[in-house]
């Protein structure tokens, strides 16, 4: 029987499939980006200019910057710490701790959300200590870091994982067998080899912390100049019937989502690059 290679489809199968997959992302993907943009320039460069240095636009930013530098640097310490531990250890609850590690992605950021308002709500379990002691979580910038954590931690850890378990243990045991401590071994083996995985690892995560939705729209309270982040404040623009100002507003996200798209690009170039150099 001959053999008969996968990919030995027709030249018209193929072109047919090609464009099938173009056209989808075509219309769910480009389309909208480029209706962001001629909506956001609809009546020129100056209204677009004053929709971003609005005050309340300016506030919003700087809070999602905030969240967003705050949140980031914490799943990163959680992503290696978890990462090293799980593909570098074995221990009772590992895989406890992968199933907490993909949460997550099963939980609906509007529940997580509505989670910790019944933990530190006013009426919550938590809400009369917190309120004796004069501390707000909820309906205040805390409450907005606590549930972009939570919906973004499984990035860094996700991406390290599989890279730490295909990488072995052989480098980190060599390096601790010739005088190394474990941090200096962590510095010098084991960080150069997943230095890409986590720059992506952080890439997706900030991604995720400067455009989520659900969960802050939920701990947030919408206190307009004060608890509301880049998407909130599109939703509320777009809900005063000011398009203009949402399309503008929301460019700086669609902005994001494609220099994403292009550092991904990059790291992806370069790992692939090294790693053919590593095997040639």
């Amino acid at each position: 029987m001959k053999y008969r290679s996968p990919t030995s489809e027709s030249c018209g199968v193929q072109a047919v499939l090609m464009l099938l997959g173009l056209g989808f992302m075509g219309i769910l993907v480009a389309l909208p980006m480029a209706v962001i943009f001629v909506e956001a320039f609809r009546q020129g460069w100056q209204t677009y200019r004053d929709a971003l240095v609005n005050p309340q636009a300016l506030s919003a930013i700087r809070l999602t910057l905030l969240i967003s530098a705050i949140a980031v640097p914490l799943n990163v310490l959680f992503g290696l710490a978890a990462s090293w531990a799980i593909a570098k250890f074995d221990f009772v609850g590992k895989r406890l701790l992968i199933t907490f590690i993909d949460l997550p992605f099963s939980v609906s950021p509007v529940i997580s959300g509505l989670i910790y308002v019944l933990l530190f709500g006013a009426n919550g379990y938590f809400g009369e200590w917190l309120d004796a002691h004069d501390v707000q979580i909820i309906f205040a910038v805390p409450g907005l870091v606590i549930a972009t954590i939570f919906v973004t931690f499984p990035f860094v850890a996700r991406e390290l994982i599989p890279l730490m378990e295909e990488q072995g243990t052989e480098e980190e045991e060599a390096a601790i067998m010739l005088g190394a401590s474990g941090f200096r071994t962590f510095l010098s083996v084991t960080l150069p080899n997943i230095k890409w995985g986590l720059l992506y690892g952080v890439l997706l995560c900030n991604a995720r912390a400067m455009g989520e939705f659900g969960a802050v729209s939920v701990v947030s309270g919408h206190i307009r100049g004060h608890t509301d982040t880049i998407p909130l404040h599109v939703e509320i623009l777009y809900n005063e019937y000011n398009f203009v100002a949402a399309f503008a507003v929301a460019s700086i996200l669609t902005m994001l989502a494609l220099v994403t798209l292009l550092l991904k690009s990059l790291i992806e170039f370069k790992f692939a690059r090294e790693i053919r150099a590593q095997k040639g």
